[in-house]
């Protein structure tokens, strides 16, 4: 476990970085941690992009809450990530709260933290910064991009971005735009923390906490899209939470009441509400077809990259319609492109859990393209 949460921290050099929004950050860490070892040649970089509430901690235990690292089913050695094969690398985003300039971090112009006085930020910005720190680790280009929800938009972001430099993609559960759906709960989400007296304008950092009944209420809110209604079915049904009747009250009569409850309470000892309001702004404005005339195809126009999307039937948050927008404008730019539908009833966090013939086909694609890429 690393004595320092924020693990590897970088102070980038490429200053002042200039955000697309016009405004400029004055001074950016990043933090981030990698597995696995760069080959000589640095053609084997894999870079893991992590969702909206995860972490750099992929593969070891976090160090916060104790628990596994977010996706150590998938990145390991011998794992369809074989980090003995690959240099696995993954950022904590900006705008992020665990090590990576964000709002909780030090405003230079002030000497305190930044609050809702830092910029708001885009899905772009989190890919330039990334491009920015591996410049600055002297690897010219990555073997593979992958994530899944936020991470699989960045992945996206990258291949349009930066074509020359991704020889592979793997954009999981995701869209290459945030639709008036998701806009809405992320809404909800930021409107349950601003309407928490104790969010402060969001200047709560040298009070004794910040607004954690308002980020609960966002968690909660925004996990429920995560799962699906049979796989709650299946799991909580209408189960009686350590009760054998109805209390006619409003305390915890339901196991899924529970369940999200606890969900809400475990989530702010960890995450900073200010950086839960910019990242969800940055994934409301992620829409790579505006950004390139309107049209989804031209963000891949000549593209070289491999693509392997990946959606999942019972994803009721970014549906395979979305999954299946990507690959027709693929196809349409003439892209090497596969598309895979899982059947499943997880829901959208299907990408974190057990799903073997997601790991075999990842394993599969994963494997061919290391070949072709000679490693």
């Amino acid at each position: 476990m690393d004595e320092d949460p924020r693990g590897n921290v970088l102070r980038l050099d490429a200053v002042p970085f200039r955000l697309v929004s016009g405004a400029e950050l004055p001074e950016v860490t990043v933090a981030y941690q990698t597995y696995g070892t760069l080959n000589a040649d640095k053609t084997n970089a894999v870079l893991v992009c992590h969702a909206l509430t995860g972490d750099q901690h992929v593969a070891n235990p976090h160090p916060i809450t104790g628990k596994d690292g977010w996706w150590e089913s998938m990145v390991g050695p011998g794992m369809v990530i074989d980090t003995d094969r690959f240099f696995v690398i993954c950022t904590n985003v900006l705008g992020g709260c665990l090590g990576t300039t964000g709002p909780k971090e030090i405003n230079p112009a002030t000497g305190e933290p930044w609050g809702i006085d830092f910029p708001v930020i885009t899905i772009g910005d989190m890919v330039k910064l990334q491009a920015a720190l591996l410049d600055q680790l002297g690897i010219p280009d990555l073997f593979c991009a992958i994530g899944g929800s936020m991470g699989g938009m960045q992945v996206l972001d990258w291949a349009a971005r930066f074509p020359g430099r991704v020889f592979s993609a793997v954009p999981i559960a995701t869209t290459a735009r945030q639709s008036a759906q998701n806009i809405a709960f992320d809404e909800v989400g930021r409107q349950a923390i601003m309407a928490d007296p104790d969010w402060r304008g969001g200047r709560y950092y040298d009070a004794p906490h910040g607004p954690k009944a308002g980020l609960s209420v966002a968690r909660m809110a925004a996990h429920i899209t995560y799962l699906s209604e049979a796989g709650l079915h299946q799991k909580f049904g209408r189960k009686l939470q350590d009760r054998d009747a109805l209390t006619f009250g409003f305390d915890a009569d339901f196991q899924i009441e529970s369940y999200l409850r606890h969900q809400g309470s475990t989530f702010v000892e960890r995450f900073d509400a200010n950086s839960y309001l910019y990242i969800t702004r940055a994934m409301d404005y992620f829409d790579l077809a505006a950004d390139y005339g309107g049209m989804l195809a031209n963000a891949f126009k000549g593209t070289k990259t491999r693509f392997c999307v990946v959606s999942f039937t019972s994803d009721w948050l970014y549906p395979t319609t979305e999954s299946r927008a990507i690959v027709h404008a693929l196809n349409a730019a003439a892209a090497q492109v596969s598309f895979l539908e899982f059947e499943t009833d997880k829901g959208h966090d299907s990408f974190l859990l057990d799903v073997p013939e997601f790991y075999d086909v990842l394993r599969g694609f994963i494997g061919a393209a290391a070949e072709k890429r000679g490693l």
